[in-house]
């Protein structure tokens, strides 16, 4: 209390830049399920709100085309391919059209155990939603006709649900409409990317190669364990980010909040440690700050506001974040992110006796 905080600053420096706040916007795939703009208008409310964002590898749009409307900032997200030359050239790409960092996703090796999306036959990917930055990408065109050229597979029988995926399949892939419905390549590149998208084999020996190929940032997402943390920054890594995938990939996995300390001790200020998941609020926010967060990166509340009101929706769930997250801070005496600190707790408080007895 009493701690003068009338003014208050919540920027943060992250890898040379400042930051208006210490929040991100998380990268999360396949937004064109809730909003026909999807990642273009994530950019334009994140630019209104005045915070990076880190694009998806599975966005609905190209980064090319996204950069331009992330005006406040934007990171680039990679899921590690089979392909290494389709890895090398997104992060060329990312670093032409001025991404600040690269976000190297760990946890995703291969999908997790997802019974609702088993049981709704769920994979946005197989219907051509959220692959735009591989059928955008020179690379991955040269793959997806060499799929073509090869073998020919048998159609499926045209059952009404397999016309409908055709359909969206040839709506979503770069060209016109119709041309796309006679062409073999829109289907092709869903194939060659169901084959291509994950790399169950990546260690840290693939990790060992990022400074040699790009010239960013590298932030490891992913990392719940000291030892994993200490590992990356031996391998020359800038940053690590704290994650669990929403709670999507493992059942019951470590919340973030449990893991953030130890993963804060380990790295021991060499670099920024960033946290994901869990994040729904400006409180939410402190909290992950007040346990020795960097940065936190908000996911699923944007979504929301993106599928009621595309970048304007956006932009108003991510300053109601922001503006909670300043109140928090003054409340708990912090002018600055770095103020906000938990209190050591004391266990004689718990047991105390009041000092006056409620009438029985």
């Amino acid at each position: 209390m009493l701690r003068g905080v009338g003014e208050r600053d919540t920027s943060v420096e992250l890898f040379g830049r400042r930051h208006d706040h210490p929040l991100l916007l998380a990268p999360i795939g396949a937004t064109d399920l809730v909003h026909r703009r999807a990642d273009l208008a994530v950019a334009e409310g994140a630019a209104h709100a005045g915070v990076s964002m880190i694009v998806s590898n599975q966005a609905g749009f190209a980064m090319e085309e996204i950069a331009p409307r992330a005006t406040a900032g934007w990171w680039s997200q990679l899921y590690w391919s089979t392909s290494d030359d389709l890895v090398d050239s997104f992060l060329q790409r990312a670093e032409a059209a001025g991404a600040g960092a690269v976000v190297v996703t760990l946890d995703t090796t291969t999908l997790g155990w997802r019974p609702r999306d088993l049981d709704l036959g769920h994979l946005p990917f197989a219907r051509g939603l959220g692959i735009a930055q591989y059928t955008s990408d020179p690379v991955f065109a040269r793959l997806a006709q060499e799929t073509a050229d090869g073998p020919r597979r048998g159609s499926p029988r045209p059952t009404p649900a397999a016309v409908r995926t055709l359909l969206e399949i040839s709506r979503h892939h770069p060209g016109r409409f119709v041309d796309n419905l006679r062409s073999p390549l829109p289907r092709a590149a869903v194939e060659t990317f169901l084959r291509v998208y994950s790399r169950p084999t990546l260690s840290w020996a693939d990790i060992a190669t990022l400074r040699s190929r790009t010239g960013l940032p590298v932030v490891l997402k992913g990392v719940l364990h000291p030892d994993d943390a200490r590992r990356a920054l031996d391998h020359g890594v800038d940053g690590v980010l704290v994650s669990n995938h929403g709670g999507r990939q493992v059942d019951g996995s470590v919340p973030t909040l449990d893991a953030l300390p130890g993963v804060v001790e380990a790295v021991d200020g060499r670099a920024p440690v960033l946290l994901d998941s869990g994040i729904r609020s400006g409180s939410d926010a402190a909290r992950a700050l007040a346990l020795g967060a960097s940065a936190v990166c908000l996911g699923r509340p944007w979504v929301y506001g993106l599928a009621l009101a595309g970048a304007a929706g956006v932009a108003q769930v991510t300053r109601d974040v922001l503006a909670e997250l300043d109140l928090t801070l003054a409340l708990a005496g912090a002018r600055t992110p770095a103020d906000v600190e938990l209190a050591p707790f004391d266990p004689s408080f718990a047991t105390a006796e009041p000092a006056v007895r409620p009438r029985r």
